[in-house]
């Protein structure tokens, strides 16, 4: 799938769904836009356009050439099967990209806006594709998807999070004991410490109840949105890049190779605990 010229395709309608949101939050609601950090993330989006033109299906292929099965979609319970599938793959992916700093690296992009509407949802990291990410969707193309299929399959994943990316819609009563909201995702880009790590599903939210990663917005607690140590800039490339560039740094600065593998792929708070721990151990002079 040439998801870059999907991406051409689709961006003119989430631009118009963003003007009326933020003529909505201007007109009606009576309430500023951040009409510069939106710019931002269309500037990111562009990035990320271009950084979709670097093949990164290899992962897919290798593991569509070594299946155990084949399986066509010319029945509705195999395109239901991999709905569920990749769901379930899309969630230890999401989690992963939380918990492992080597894919927070890319994913931390998305969460850098401090304000929360439509335009955050296509702030993307460019570095996905080169960080090996495509491992969490291996199993099924090896299970015997066509990596077409399960490419498909994720695009209109991500397609349907896009108007979970605001403020403007409330609670939906039952609908949110199955399926990821925008109250749902209010709570994932939230840095309050009670909402960090948690709802990771994409369109579904039955993976979050199942793994106890899942927490209601409490009206009482309004979310937070930003990084925990937020990035003091409006440059795409600062903003796509400085971690990986403070992960290097890290790296050169170990003092071992288990600090090296720490700092590289243990979670994205361990440098901070670590260096707590050690500067506690270290004698007083």
């Amino acid at each position: 799938m040439n998801y870059a010229n999907a991406f051409v395709k689709i961006l003119p309608f989430f631009l118009i769904l963003v003007l009326i949101e933020a003529l909505v939050i201007v007109k009606w609601k009576k309430q500023k836009y951040p009409w510069q950090e939106s710019l931002t993330s269309f500037l990111i989006a562009i990035g990320h356009r271009i950084s979709q033109l670097i093949p990164s299906s290899g992962l897919l292929l290798f593991a569509w050439n070594h299946r155990i099965f084949t399986i066509s979609l010319n029945s509705w319970w195999n395109v239901l099967l991999l709905f569920i599938l990749l769901e379930f793959c899309y969630y230890w992916f999401h989690r992963a990209s939380h918990r492992i700093r080597w894919f927070w690296a890319s994913h931390l992009v998305h969460h850098s806006p401090e304000n929360f509407n439509l335009s955050t949802a296509y702030r993307l990291g460019w570095t996905g594709g080169i960080s090996g990410s495509a491992i969490f969707f291996m199993p099924l193309a090896w299970l015997g998807f066509e990596p077409f299929a399960v490419g498909a399959a994720l695009l209109l994943n991500l397609l349907y999070q896009f108007w979970i990316h605001t403020e403007l819609i409330p609670k939906l009563g039952i609908f949110e004991w199955l399926f990821n909201t925008p109250s749902h995702h209010r709570v994932h880009h939230a840095s309050n410490s009670e909402y960090i790590d948690q709802n990771f599903g994409g369109v579904l939210i039955i993976f979050d109840r199942l793994f106890g990663t899942f927490t209601p917005e409490n009206t009482l607690n309004p979310p937070i949105y930003g990084l925990t140590h937020p990035i003091a800039s409006r440059n795409p490339f600062k903003i796509a890049l400085t971690e990986w560039m403070q992960i290097f740094k890290d790296i050169i600065s170990a003092h071992s190779w288990q600090e090296r593998f720490c700092y590289a792929f243990a979670p994205p708070n361990w440098k901070l605990n670590y260096t707590a721990t050690k500067s506690k151990r270290e004698p007083r002079r």
